[in-house]
């Protein structure tokens, strides 16, 4: 069966790892969130399409969950040393990659002909996809002012009081080549554990995914455990705009197919099944286990668990 997975983020990485270890390579295709790319030091940055490819490859950094393994930090040292700005830290082996990309845009090329060559040359099996070829600008509006996500998440550190979000483009953007192929072909779409405001909803605000994932089984995995996150601001957001912060709270912003929203399935964590009624309550079906993923074994288990459970509905 063909699974598509919408990620994000190291949450929406690990788990694309743990489908693409259950999964032939032919049978899954990751479209990664684009809203967070932006231009740094003249360069185009794709943290989210990054993280996801460096992950399926074996070369993020088993610490962070971003960035490579085993990085040097020189360009970096020395920018600094000369002033340059240096909030957002670039390694030396990821900075290839920005350098390499940048070059083949401004030669004309295309983000997905880009990472589809990337991804050959780090030998990624499954295919990945950007959601779209078109500049999407995830625009995070606080109490002051609008911050580009990059400005929000790394320069402020999430410090900022979140009062809502805005997607720059997604009106005018196109589905990448394979996008909505892939959808229709899908017999699952699994959203991954990533933020449902900055990662996942980026992707389902481009004209036509949505409407194609309407006739699909959707699986959300919560990436809400306890009340708190695993990593990132999510649970932060949702409190901000007074939405208490729990898996509840994720499955309720995705909606269920019968009241008009996304979901039919939704993955929790053990931690938190005493909020199952009221998923259920909203008309998902809920399934609970232990949704951690500390280590590729667990990401497996994990990822096993939910294809079987996006079998049943």
């Amino acid at each position: 069966m063909k699974i598509v997975a919408l990620a994000g983020g190291v949450g929406g990485a690990k788990m694309a790892d743990g489908l693409a270890q259950a999964l032939p390579a032919e049978d899954l295709t990751v479209i990664v969130n684009t809203g967070d790319d932006f231009e740094h030091l003249g360069l185009k940055i794709c943290p989210d399409l990054d993280t996801v490819c460096y992950t399926l490859a074996g070369l993020a950094n088993p610490v962070t969950g971003w960035g490579r393994v085993d990085e040097t930090w020189k360009v970096i040292q020395n920018l600094e040393k000369l002033g340059g700005p240096t909030w957002f830290q670039l390694g030396d082996s990821d900075l290839s990659t920005h350098l390499e990309r940048t070059r083949r845009i401004r030669a004309g090329q295309t983000l997905s002909q880009i990472t589809y060559d990337f991804c050959k040359a780090w030998e990624v099996k499954p295919t990945v996809l950007p959601v779209s070829n078109d500049l999407i600008q995830t625009m995070v509006l606080t109490r002051g002012g609008a911050l580009n996500f990059q400005e929000y998440f790394v320069h402020q550190q999430c410090q900022p009081v979140v009062t809502g979000f805005r997607f720059l483009g997604v009106e005018k953007a196109k589905p990448a080549p394979g996008v909505l192929e892939a959808i229709e072909m899908a017999g699952s779409v699994i959203l991954c554990p990533s933020n449902p405001w900055v990662s996942i909803d980026p992707i389902l605000a481009v004209p036509g995914v949505r409407e194609t994932l309407s006739a699909k089984r959707v699986v959300a995995v919560s990436p809400i455990i306890a009340g708190k996150t695993v990593k990132g601001p999510a649970a932060k957001m949702f409190a901000e705009l007074d939405i208490q912060p729990s898996a509840a709270a994720v499955a309720a912003h995705y909606g269920s197919r019968p009241g008009g929203g996304l979901l039919t399935g939704f993955v929790m964590d053990v931690l938190d099944s005493n909020l199952a009624i009221q998923v259920e309550e909203i008309g998902i079906l809920p399934i609970i286990t232990d949704t951690w993923m500390h280590t590729p074994t667990d990401r497996l288990r994990l990822a096993k668990e939910i294809l079987e459970f996006g079998k049943m509905k």
